[in-house]
């Protein structure tokens, strides 16, 4: 998980909503006590990102944070054809990192950073996933219109935009032997991404040595993009 890969500062995990303990649902038990085995203080909260007065009462803890990396999200799939579904997609994924980017921006006023994740489908249309691609595109554009507002705060905003990776949300394509080889034809680098392939974009991103990037949309996808 990305904290591993932010364990030399201290970190603070969010779980996001979701149903039980499966990978998808955000920072498990488990992954938090592996971040804390590289000996670097890390506290573990559960927090839902569409209560903004849980997200405000947790953002007022802290008075500097140095970066948010907004990745609460979920995918319903066909679910998202009901409005009901819809709405619960919109509500996590778009409106929930724009409380938390709200929530954090006076403590981030110190030249923090924020990171967004967007998603390859912010540039394609999902038939199977409706509200994921419209609220990732929607985070695209929240990420531009955020870096512009912020920037006299000293607060840079980016994204990145996930491929193919290796997560629970994925099993299904690769479990797929035909959708799989579609995907990985098409695929220049010609493999699955993995979640540590994010880590080194997102620390890049939340660092000095990208101090004068802003509203950048990285995509971190194998090629899939351009293919």
């Amino acid at each position: 998980m990305l904290s591993e890969d932010f364990r030399t500062e201290t970190a603070s995990l969010w779980r996001s909503p979701g149903r039980g303990n499966r990978p998808r649902d955000g920072a498990t038990a488990a992954e938090v006590a592996a971040a804390r085995a590289y000996g670097t203080p890390v506290s573990y909260s559960v927090l839902d990102v569409r209560d903004m007065a849980a997200v405000e009462g947790y953002s007022s803890q802290f008075t500097s944070v140095a970066a948010l990396v907004n990745c609460a999200g979920v995918n319903l799939r066909a679910a998202e054809f009901t409005v009901q579904a819809f709405e619960t997609v919109v509500d996590i994924n778009l409106t929930g990192s724009m409380r938390s980017a709200s929530a954090f921006r006076g403590a981030l006023s110190n030249g923090g950073a924020i990171v967004n994740i967007g998603s390859m489908f912010a540039f394609f249309g999902a038939a199977h996933a409706p509200a994921y691609a419209a609220t990732k595109g929607a985070v695209v554009q929240l990420t531009n219109s955020l870096a512009i507002a912020y920037a006299g705060d000293g607060i840079r905003v980016n994204a990145l935009a996930p491929g193919w990776i290796e997560t629970a949300m994925t099993a299904a394509p690769r479990a797929d032997p035909a959708r799989n080889g579609e995907l990985m034809k098409r695929t220049p680098m010609g493999r699955w991404g993995t979640p540590g392939n994010l880590t080194g974009p997102a620390l890049f991103l939340c660092s000095p040595l990208a101090g004068f990037i802003t509203g950048a949309i990285l995509p971190v996808d194998g090629g899939y993009l351009i293919a």
